[in-house]
């Protein structure tokens, strides 16, 4: 039997300069992104490219985010109840997107790169194999139809 999850997010646009969306130039693409409970709201707004503001998140980028958190997650997971100690997880992910002459686009590919840093040498190709079941339990990855590769790198701990 299969169980339902429920997430509800508030996403509140806050870039009304005073027009509200009277001409294209006229307002600012920035928003929160909260949900009840949270210690923070997420600032957001649109990619530069398209009037955004680059110090704030973009969809895109909380995309390519949520793909990677979900792996690793997993990955911790599985390497918990698997007996690989790790210590130490930083992902670069990198998301490639195509935007169309009409505007609309997708995301083409979608890397991770996380560099892992375990305790036990003898676990190295098991940490290595970690990586494809957790691509495969991840429930942002099996939502998707974006390709995902993984280039991760396992070190041992001196």
């Amino acid at each position: 039997m299969s169980k339902q999850h429920h997430y509800q997010i508030k996403n509140e646009w806050t870039g009304n300069l005073g027009s509200g969306t009277l001409d294209y130039r006229a307002y600012k693409r920035n928003h929160l992104i909260s949900a009840e409970g949270k210690n923070a709201a997420i600032e957001g707004s649109s990619d530069p490219g398209f009037r955004g503001d680059e110090k704030r998140y973009n969809p895109e980028e909380l995309f390519v985010s949520s793909l990677s958190a979900c792996h690793m997650l997993w990955y911790l997971h599985l390497a918990s109840v698997n007996g690989v100690t790790v210590l130490e997880y930083v992902d670069l992910a990198e998301g490639t997107m195509v935007e169309d002459a009409d505007g609309a686009g997708r995301f083409t590919s979608v890397t991770l790169r996380p560099k892992i840093r375990i305790a036990q040498a003898d676990k190295v190709d098991l940490a290595h194999e970690l990586h494809h079941e957790a691509g495969k339990k991840c429930f942002i990855a099996n939502s998707v139809n974006v390709p995902i590769a993984y280039e991760g790198e396992i070190a041992v701990a001196e």
